[in-house]
This record gives structure tokens, C-alpha cells and sequence, in this order.
């Protein structure tokens, strides 16, 4: 199969260590099992490597940064474990930006939905365009953003996680994620956000790499047992998929 018809994650590191990781799906870049692997094997991979300074998480396209997880595949589960298999694969790209030592920037550049809003929430800054409004939709197709829950609290609080996923079929703009916390930087279009990232980052690649580190520490602190906390949530949102409930949810969505 074609990476046009299967997504792809690829990794391209400039001469001064800006380590870009840019995934694409055709389904609005969603992310299946095979993407989420990819894309945890890429930020390790960046991570590892002793010349990069920076890492910058992005996806193709205008109008969408990440959908969230797959529907067609979600609704391939047949049994708990597998179910949990899957939200693992959230729980591993999460832990993988957690434990980088390197500084991940999110490039947002269109909507995030899902798993998308916890894509952002992994990374230490996040900048977007207004364009980039954020839904957490899980409640309305029978399940809830367990697994990506500790990290979206940690950026916005839990009353403005409260909001986002109690009003599940609802965006929010790009400025209420700025306001909450989830995004530091919004701007018109695509043409500022990447002028405003390649001077970020070009900066922080020019940083003391020991203080960045250092500050990656602090920015992460509390966080030790998401190893298990994220693979316990993995494994409620697994077996919640089976529900008749979920199944039909998801099936009415995939016909809309």
C-alpha cells in the first residue's frame, strides 16, 4: 500500500539540530496503530540522537493537524486487548515527548481533534494558527480521553478539561486553547506560524544544551508514573470500544 493511501511519519534533522517528525494520514491525519508506532520511533529516534537540539512535530496539509484515532480501525477491535494495544499507542507517543530530554514544539496548523489535542498537550510549546481549533469528541462516540487526559489537564487545569469534554461535539477556538494554556503562540495564517517557528527554533538551537535539558526536567516534573498511569487508561478505553453503544456511535459517524 502507498503512503498516499496509508500515512506516513518521516524525520528530517537541518545542520543546526532542528529535528523536524511530520506524520500524514489521507483521513484528515488520523492516526492507526502502524502511525502511532512510527511516530513513537521517530521522536526516540530524534531523542537519541546527540545532534539534535530541538524536535518539531508537525503534519501535512492546511485544514487539519490531527484528526485523533482511527475510526475504521477502532472499529476492527474484537477483544479488551487489543482495545488496549491500540490506546497504547496514544500512551506511547505521550511518554515518548514526556521523556525526550530534547525540547518537542508542536506546529498546529489546522484543527485538533482527539487525539490531536493530546498530541499538542505532549509537546513543551505549542504554536497555531486560528485556523486551529481544538474538540475533544471521545463522550459522543462512547468513550472518554482517558489516555490522553493527565496531559491535557497538566496544560489547561481540570476545569477547562471539564468544558472540552463535556461539550464533545463543540470546538473551541485556537484562542481559547491559548488562553487555557494548551497553545503559548496563535497566528493569522500558516505563513506567520512558520516564520514565528523557524525563529524559535533556530533560537533554542542555539541554547546551552545542558539548560535545555535541565529545563525539560522541571517542565515534566510530577510525571514519573505515567508509564502506568497511561497504559491503565489504555486499557478503559479499550474495552469501552466494544460496547454495542460505541460500535453504532462509531459506525454513524463514518456514514455522515
Amino acid at each position: 500500500m502507498t503512503d498516499s493511501q496509508n500515512g506516513n511519519v518521516v524525520i528530517n534533522t537541518s545542520p543546526d539540530g532542528i529535528a523536524t517528525i511530520g506524520f500524514y494520514h489521507p483521513a484528515q491525519n488520523s492516526l492507526p496503530a502502524h502511525l502511532l508506532r512510527a511516530l513513537t520511533d521517530k521522536i526516540n529516534e530524534a531523542s537519541a540522537n546527540a545532534q539534535t537540539k530541538v524536535i518539531v512535530l508537525e503534519s501535512a496539509g492546511e485544514r487539519t493537524f490531527c484528526a485523533g484515532a482511527s475510526f475504521d480501525e477502532l472499529l476492527q477491535i474484537k477483544d479488551k486487548e487489543a482495545g488496549a494495544v491500540f490506546f497504547s499507542g496514544f500512551a506511547n507517543v505521550v511518554n515518548a515527548c514526556r521523556k525526550s530530554p530534547k525540547i518537542i514544539i508542536a506546529r498546529i496548523q489546522g484543527k485538533a481533534v482527539g487525539g490531536g489535542v493530546g498530541l499538542a498537550a505532549g509537546a513543551d510549546y505549542c504554536l497555531a494558527t486560528e485556523a486551529a481549533s481544538i474538540k475533544l469528541s471521545e463522550l459522543a462516540i462512547g468513550i472518554g480521553p482517558f489516555v490522553i487526559s493527565p496531559a491535557v489537564i497538566r496544560k489547561i487545569g481540570l476545569p477547562a478539561f471539564s468544558q472540552l469534554t463535556i461539550r464533545a461535539v463543540d470546538f473551541q477556538s485556537a484562542q481559547w486553547a491559548m488562553q487555557k494554556g494548551l497553545y503559548n503562540e496563535v497566528y493569522a495564517d500558516i505563513k506567520q506560524l512558520d516564520e514565528a517557528l523557524d525563529m524559535l527554533t533556530h533560537k533554542l538551537a542555539s541554547y546551552h544544551p545542558q539548560a535545555l535539558i535541565g529545563l525539560k526536567q522541571i517542565l515534566w516534573e510530577g510525571t514519573e508514573d505515567w508509564d502506568q498511569l497511561l497504559t491503565e487508561r489504555a486499557a478503559i478505553s479499550g474495552e469501552l470500544v466494544l460496547s454495542e453503544f460505541t460500535q453504532q456511535a462509531l459506525n454513524g459517524f463514518l456514514k455522515k
